[in-house]
């Protein structure tokens, strides 16, 4: 009889992570393809594909490369190399290159025509007046910001800026010479890439690309030169930071010091025009020095992340969703201040349908009430203008005791975070930088009052950032108590990540990295236990991502034993589901919707004493052995039941879910005769309906009457 490890552990059980994520990208491809969706939602999804392209390249693939530089062999846990991935890697997303770019010419430029927006390809398309308006636009707007750059023996070839878009020049002198000289000329990243043009007789209105325009004038940046050929690329460079924090004396200088590199790092991807000279292409892949398999020619306009824009533009709303505005939370709807709401019992927030306000008025409250004494907060990634920012800084002037960890090594957030951290300092407040070699990816705020009958501690913990930006987008979770025993635990994760002093108890908060893995694979196997012993069985996981091979092997033996397993990962999923003999009891739905699924939940049936907690951290490696995380129990039953209803009827999606298949394809259920769910469409009108059902309760004093649990959907 075969090992136990030898199935649970079995490479073959495994998809690989990046494989996987390819798939989450075709899933959300697919809500650009889907023509039920208003024409500038889908212009937004196709965006979405390409921006989330990008940083798979600049991280992802990055990190293989590094890999395969520094002869690392060890298979991941589906059994490939870093050079068997990045050969698979390379296959799979020029298909989703050419499958994204098919969309855009056959179905959305078409709609859009359709719809009385014209968007002009190429400008020999443009007609007279169009054309004047450009060249004159070009002349006052553009030419002045331009630099040209050619390459001769006295002018290297120019180091290429990450992610920008460039024209690439073939020059030949006007003198006779036959040579022909490259040069090149930088799309201005300052300049607006979508230019409207002058609105024809039929009312149609016409926009054409900035490189287009330049291109177009090309001559007059080589004034001694006949142009032969331009064409417009753009290069990927890893933009994963190397950081060794043990060696660096100061994080946050040796931080500012590698954002500077990763504008220069290695060309990893190098995207053209599909009609490009080969004679270019030739001297843009020697330069770059980068593999004809990282090279992706395109049917179209280069980085389609410009359709984002285009979704901003005025005068289509008609063919955009209408916005959704946040719900204020129905606990709150009263006189009181937040506090003494708190004080009334534990308070569950659902962002974006309840609006995010409550957080930033908890910081603001506090950084005014002169009872309070301690203010402590985690930031991961805030706005860009944020107002918890400056209620802390508020708070600092007022001489309460502020304490902020700023996790400096949030990708791609590094120099806003800094710049934050910095200001932060400056204002007096205490500014921890995080653990060495761990980041802090745990979000939870410590208010510290005095009141008539003591001290007491207020907390917010959340599954999602304190951004007020992406709180509007992501679906997220928090929790607002002030349980003593949670607020004794909320003191001694800062005392940890302020002074490494890790208590030798813990009431009800569960910290990665200390025993949150150990936590997690003890709850999936009593639920094994249960089962095999008849015992109800069940395990409901929501999460961002699935690829830990502890945690996939436990739950895999799970499924085995009898457990049902219902699993909601909006990306990478490892594991298998639904294969006989091994997962035939576990479900993978993944959403893609509107707003971007963020909460984490786990729900435990525990032998009809159900256990549920939400958190920070979702079953991957790096959550639970290299950042700081928080899982946090829902207890009150009234809370619980709420999220349970949240769960049940993600579970009922049948608009915006794909299921996982056994053979590794993701699915849209089969609609044919059944009700249309659409979990956060239904989520909107519940919040909306809530708000309305606590006005219609309020009594003639105007205070707040309790909302039955029964009537909340």
């Amino acid at each position: 009889m075969a090992d136990i490890s030898d199935i649970y552990y079995n490479p073959d059980n495994y998809v690989n992570r990046e494989l996987s994520w390819i798939e989450f990208d075709y899933r959300v491809l697919s809500e650009a393809r889907d023509k039920n969706l208003p024409l500038f939602e889908r212009l937004k999804f196709l965006s979405i594909t390409a921006s989330n392209l990008d940083e798979f390249y600049m991280v992802r693939v990055a990190s293989l490369k590094d890999m395969v530089h520094a002869k690392y062999t060890k298979p991941d846990i589906a059994g490939m190399k870093a050079d068997e991935q990045l050969e698979k890697i390379s296959e799979q997303t020029h298909e989703l290159v050419s499958l994204q770019y098919s969309t855009y010419n056959r179905s959305i430029l078409p709609a859009l025509k359709q719809n009385g927006l014209r968007v002009i390809s190429s400008h020999e398309d443009l007609n007279e007046a169009e054309g004047r308006f450009a060249d004159t636009y070009f002349i006052r707007d553009v030419y002045p910001v331009l630099t040209p750059m050619a390459v001769d023996s006295s002018r290297p070839f120019p180091l290429i800026r990450n992610k920008s878009l460039n024209i690439a020049v073939l020059l030949k002198k006007k003198s006779g010479e036959e040579e022909l000289e490259f040069a090149m000329v930088q799309v201005p990243s300052v300049l607006p890439r979508i230019v409207e043009l002058p609105a024809g007789e039929s009312g149609e209105r016409s926009f054409i690309l900035l490189e287009q325009i330049i291109e177009r004038n090309m001559e007059s940046l080589f004034l001694n030169y006949n142009v032969v050929t331009t064409h417009p690329f753009r290069v990927m460079r890893n933009a994963d930071l190397t950081i060794d924090e043990e060696e660096a004396v100061d994080l946050l200088e040796e931080i500012e010091k590698q954002l500077k590199k990763r504008q220069w790092g290695e060309a990893i991807r190098l995207e053209v025009e599909d009609k490009i000279d080969k004679r270019l292409l030739k001297i843009l892949k020697r330069e770059l020095n980068i593999s004809s398999s990282d090279i992706f020619e395109i049917a179209g306009p280069l980085d389609l992340t410009f359709l984002m824009k285009m979704y901003g533009l005025n005068g289509f709303d008609h063919l955009k969703e209408i916005p959704y505005i946040p719900q204020q939370v129905p606990e709150l709807m009263n006189e009181d201040d937040i506090f003494t709401n708190i004080r009334k019992g534990d308070i569950l927030l659902h962002h974006p349908y309840q609006t995010f306000d409550p957080v930033v008025q908890f910081v603001k409250t506090a950084a005014k009430d002169p009872e309070v004494l301690a203010i402590k907060q985690t930031l991961y990634r805030v706005s860009g203008n944020s107002p918890i920012i400056a209620a802390l800084l508020e708070a600092a002037d007022n001489r309460k005791q502020v304490s902020v960890l700023v996790e400096l090594k949030a990708r791609f957030d590094e120099e806003n975070n800094i710049n934050w951290a910095k200001k932060l300092e400056k204002a007096g407040c205490h500014v921890i930088y995080g653990l060495v070699g761990l980041k802090t990816h745990s979000k939870i705020t410590l208010v510290v009052r005095r009141e008539e009958d003591g001290i007491r501690r207020y907390v917010h913990l959340g599954t999602g950032n304190y951004n007020d930006s992406t709180a509007r987008l992501y679906t997220d979770l928090g929790l607002m108590t002030c349980n003593p025993q949670i607020g004794e635990d909320a003191t001694a994760v800062f005392n940890m990540l302020s002074g490494y002093s890790e208590p030798l108890h813990w009431n009800k908060l569960v910290v990665a990295p200390i025993w949150l893995r150990a936590r997690f694979l003890k709850m999936i196997r009593r639920e094994t236990r249960n089962a095999a012993a008849g015992k109800p069985a069940r395990i409901i996981a929501k999460m961002n991502s699935l690829c830990d091979k502890e945690v996939i092997a436990a739950l895999y033996e799970a499924s085995c034993a009898g457990v049902t397993i219902q699993l909601i990962v909006r990306g990478i999923c490892s594991l298998k589901a639904g294969v006989p003999g091994l997962s035939e009891r576990i479900t993978v739905r993944s959403i893609v919707g509107n707003f971007l699924e963020h909460a984490r939940i786990f729900y435990f049936e525990n032998d009809g004493s159900p256990e549920l907690y939400l958190g920070s951290a979702d079953w991957m490696p790096r959550n639970l052995d290299k950042r700081v995380e928080i899982m946090f129990p829902v207890e009150d039953e009234k809370l619980l039941e709420r999220i349970m209803h949240v769960l049940k009827i993600q579970l009922e999606d049948n608009v915006k879910t794909h299921i996982l298949q056994p053979d590794g394809t993701w699915e849209k259920p089969d609609k044919r005769g059944k009700t249309l769910i659409n979990c956060q469409e239904q989520f909107c009108e519940e919040a909306s309906l809530y708000v309305r059902a606590e006005l219609g309760r309020l009594d003639p004093a105007g205070s707040r009457v309790f909302i039955p649990t029964e009537s909340q959907g």
